[in-house]
């Protein structure tokens, strides 16, 4: 037991300046120091890599999607941070803009690179996609075939139709070749 406080107060001596020993019931516990940093003044404010200029007829645009909050919040926001980011206008800095317009200083400097790298009208629009994020598995007749299916008697022994048990006739009578129950929910869904 000896041994173990001697070793204790050993580790207290080679402690860093960042915590201190505390002496709680016989156990050493440590806590850190705060350190007081006041911020530097004699820094210079770095200027900005994606400077955002707008021509009069983007900010006639941008003006005109806020009075009239048209679009998606996403846009309405992306119209605002731009107006303000401007730097032939307000000229705001990131995290005046971010404070106003309840968001993270990264969005507003994603927003400025976006700008810059990609146009205006990506930037306000957002990226589009080229294809659909899926294909259909069912096409109409098979859709009309799976709920054909659906509106006759279910097998003997089941009383209705589940989705699991629609699933396997419609791949049982050859409509489709494989199909989820989940894709034959959102197919009776449609029809609802």
């Amino acid at each position: 037991m000896a041994r173990l406080q001697g070793e204790r107060s050993e580790k207290t001596r080679q402690s860093s300046s960042r915590t201190r020993p505390l002496a709680c019931g016989g156990n050493l516990h440590y806590q850190a120091e705060r350190r007081r940093h006041s911020p530097p003044t004699d820094l210079a404010i770095e200027p900005k890599k994606y400077v955002v200029r707008l021509s009069e007829q983007e900010r006639e645009e941008l003006r005109g999607i806020v009075r009239r909050l048209s679009g998606s919040s996403q846009k309405v926001r992306r119209a605002n941070i731009l107006l303000q980011a401007d730097a032939d206008g307000p000229a705001w800095t990131d995290k005046q803009i971010a404070q106003a317009y309840h968001c993270r200083s990264k969005t507003v400097e994603n927003v400025r690179q976006r700008l810059v790298e990609r146009g205006f009208r990506e930037t306000l629009d957002g990226k589009r996609r080229e294809a659909a994020p899926r294909q259909k598995v069912l096409d109409g007749k098979q859709e009309a075939k799976v709920i054909a299916t659906r509106l006759g008697p279910p097998p003997s022994g089941y009383a209705n139709w589940t989705l699991r048990l629609l699933a396997r006739k419609v791949v049982e009578l050859e409509i489709v070749e494989s199909v989820s129950h989940q894709t034959v929910m959102r197919t009776l869904k449609k029809t609802e």
